[in-house]
């Protein structure tokens, strides 16, 4: 079996936990109960050995698929020699369900059924529990659908004890449980044989028929099917809802409203960290090492992913990612990591999934990040200015959240010094990243604004001194990060350019059109922009530390978008704008990277990253 491509594949995703689907209806990706548990279905990485959910109708072909308006949840319409049929499919949002009402865990034509879960549920809190719902109607003639269900969990290597036995309301259910983790599929019942579970099933015009594959505690009774009636329409109003209005130009507004869709849905509803993703070990070069476990939270990236969020109106994004900020590392704000996990522990081992093949063969696939450990100097400017844009936009400061600011100036200022490891977190020999000490720079300045803008308590002494470090920074950067065309180097004393340095003017060290970044932008042009028009972050010869190589990173083309429209180069602008639109799937998802050559995406998918940069270059050209 081969791997599908990346492209290939649908988010689904309750804001806890997260699932691939394929165009032709193979989940070949399922982490429960969150972004960063074990994989329980986990072909992506291997073959079907290792896990997957295929769900076809027989002799069909996929006429269309899309999200229904505002929302997560997929809508695929398959078509066969005998009939049409649309398959629904939706991870229910917490607590989505009512208290009675169709389930669809049966064949049927009309109201009714088996019992439903209540929305506290016999078991517990639903906030236990997390499902995964697949229902097909058919809407013309007569079609047929055929499943095939292999559960593994500790991504693909433990074959759970599986059985048939009845849920909390005493209807069937398909039992499969290995040490704390159980799951439970509810629906027309599948059939056992050579460690997979298949299902032939036909519907004539007026029937549907559904499937609900539920995580519960192992310990807990085996819960009742939620009410899929009630939980596709909470779950619908819960997207539709928090999306509201995005007021952007017509051309740009499905891409910018999914982007802001996936950007929620990689944020975790109950703690408000932001995972950069939710897959692991997607490679970046096919057949090669570049393969990491994105499913935490950096720092940096869910501090831009709140300023796209911001910009557009949703102040609630903010506040929950400061309170889970502030649980993570106020205890302790000495030992900040650049990443943690959705619930804010520092603990992230790098490992290596030694039995999955990988996919394309790209090995190894990793669990855990060990970048975690990593110093990068431009984590606390990434997190000012993102506390700082909550300022502007409103959001008030809270008991605890300035001084925790205080705590991160602290940080920085003991390490003014010091190298680091860059934004791109190179494991090669420490170095003095330009791109870094411009964000030390931007640290001290947001630190000084809240001061003299806002009125944030600090005494004349400690401003004063972040006003003299702010300035120190920036005649060193200017110094010592500027080559002799002008233009920023990567690290200071290289000749070498970095696509991050486009994020200068967005700290407000420079303006877009200021002399430096014009040479900047040169350079990169020049040394970093492929035969295709893309843009690679660096060249891998230098401070990377890796073998191998890799392809156009995404963001780092949306951030030329964004120095373009910013600078005048108006066309420009547009002109790549238009072509990264085109590196995006179906469904407005885009990748860590896109191989123009071959045509198709790399990396981890969808990639907050990608999807805040696709933001920001639209808001770019609309202030343009």
């Amino acid at each position: 079996m081969s791997n599908p491509l990346i492209e290939d594949h649908a988010l689904l995703s309750d804001q806890r936990a997260s699932a691939l689907v394929t165009r032709e209806g193979d989940v070949d990706w399922l982490c429960l109960p969150r972004f960063d548990s074990d994989a329980l279905l986990c072909s992506l990485l291997g073959t079907e050995e290792n896990g997957h959910w295929s769900l076809r109708i027989t002799d069909g072909e996929v006429l269309s698929r899309r999200y229904l308006p505002g929302t997560m949840v997929l809508e695929t319409v398959w078509r066969s020699p005998t009939g049409t049929a649309t398959v629904t499919e939706f991870m229910p949002v917490s607590g989505a369900g009512g208290d009675s009402g169709t389930t669809g865990g049966a064949i049927s034509s009309a109201s009714g059924g088996a019992r439903s879960r209540s929305a506290a549920s016999l078991s517990g809190d639903v906030d236990d529990l997390a499902d995964l719902v697949r229902s097909v109607e058919c809407v013309e003639g007569e079609v047929e659908v055929v499943q095939e269900l292999r559960i593994r969990f500790d991504y693909g290597q433990t074959m759970p004890w599986v059985r048939r036995g009845e849920d909390e309301s005493g209807d069937p259910v398909l039992i499969a449980v290995a040490g704390g983790d159980g799951v439970a599929l509810h629906g027309p019942a599948l059939r056992g044989k050579d460690r997979a579970h298949r299902g032939h099933h036909r519907l004539a015009a007026g029937e549907s028929a559904s499937w609900v594959l539920t995580w519960f505690p192992s310990w807990q009774p085996v819960p009742a099917t939620p009410d899929i009636e009630v939980s596709l329409a909470t779950t619908v109003a819960e997207w539709s809802g928090w999306l509201g209005q995005v007021r952007v130009d017509e051309e740009y507004a499905e891409p910018v409203t999914r982007s802001l869709l996936v950007l929620r849905a990689l944020t975790h509803r109950r703690t408000g960290g932001i995972v950069a993703a939710p897959t692991t070990s997607l490679p970046e070069d096919f057949g090669g090492v570049r393969n990491w476990d994105y499913r935490f939270c950096w720092l940096r990236d869910a501090a831009l992913s709140l300023e796209a969020l911001l910009a557009h109106g949703h102040l609630d994004a903010a506040q929950t990612w400061r309170r889970w900020l502030l649980r993570a590392i106020a205890g302790d704000p000495e030992r900040l990591q650049i990443m943690y996990s959705i619930t804010g522990d520092r603990n992230l081992p790098e490992r290596e999934v030694e039995h999955l093949t990988g996919y394309a063969g790209s090995l190894p696939v990793r669990v855990g990040n060990g970048a975690a450990g990593q110093y990068q100097a431009d984590v606390v400017g990434e997190v000012m200015i993102a506390l700082a844009a909550m300022r502007d936009a409103g959001v008030e400061e809270t008991q605890w959240s300035w001084p925790l600011q205080k705590a991160l100036l602290r940080y920085t200022e003991k390490r003014i010094d010091q190298p680091d490891q860059g934004i791109w977190e190179m494991r090669g020999d420490p170095a003095y990243f330009t791109h870094g000490r411009v964000m030390v720079w931007a640290t001290f300045d947001r630190a000084v604004r809240a001061v003299r803008e806002h009125g944030l308590s600090a005494t004349e002494e400690e401003v004063s001194r972040w006003e003299l470090l702010r300035d120190q920074v920036r005649e060193e950067v200017m110094t010592r990060g500027v080559g002799a065309d002008g233009a920023f180097t990567q690290t200071y004393g290289s000749t070498e350019v970095d696509a991050s340095l486009l994020q200068i003017p967005h700290t407000g060290f420079l303006p877009a059109d200021d002399p430096h970044m014009l040479a900047t932008v040169a350079r990169i042009e020049q040394d970093l922009r492929t035969a295709d028009g893309l843009v690679l972050r660096y060249r891998t010869q230098g401070q990377d530390g890796l073998p191998g190589d890799e392809h156009p990173f995404l963001v780092c083309c949306f951030w030329l978008v964004e120095q373009y429209a910013a600078s005048g180069r108006r066309a420009d602008a547009e002109t790549l704008m238009d072509q990264l639109l085109g590196c995006g799937n179906d469904l407005d998802l885009f990748a860590e990277e896109f191989d123009g050559g071959a045509g198709r995406m790399a990396g981890n998918f969808p990639q907050a990253f990608s999807h805040l940069g696709l933001v920001r270059a639209v808001d770019a050209l609309a202030a343009g």
